[in-house]
């Protein structure tokens, strides 16, 4: 799923520390109910070492 929109009260953010509120939206998706919860992940590609 891709991010459509962050808001922080009622302005757009770009971030938003952890902690607090935010309003998202997920482009496409317009059927998330109260109670559904969002996982988010990053995905970290690290060189091995001998």
């Amino acid at each position: 799923m891709v991010l459509d929109s962050l808001r922080r009260f009622k302005e757009d953010a770009r971030e938003v520390r952890a902690g607090l509120e935010c309003g998202l939206k997920l482009a496409g998706r317009d059927d998330i109910e109260v109670g559904d919860i969002i996982a988010a992940y990053k995905t970290v590609d690290v060189a091995r070492t001998l």
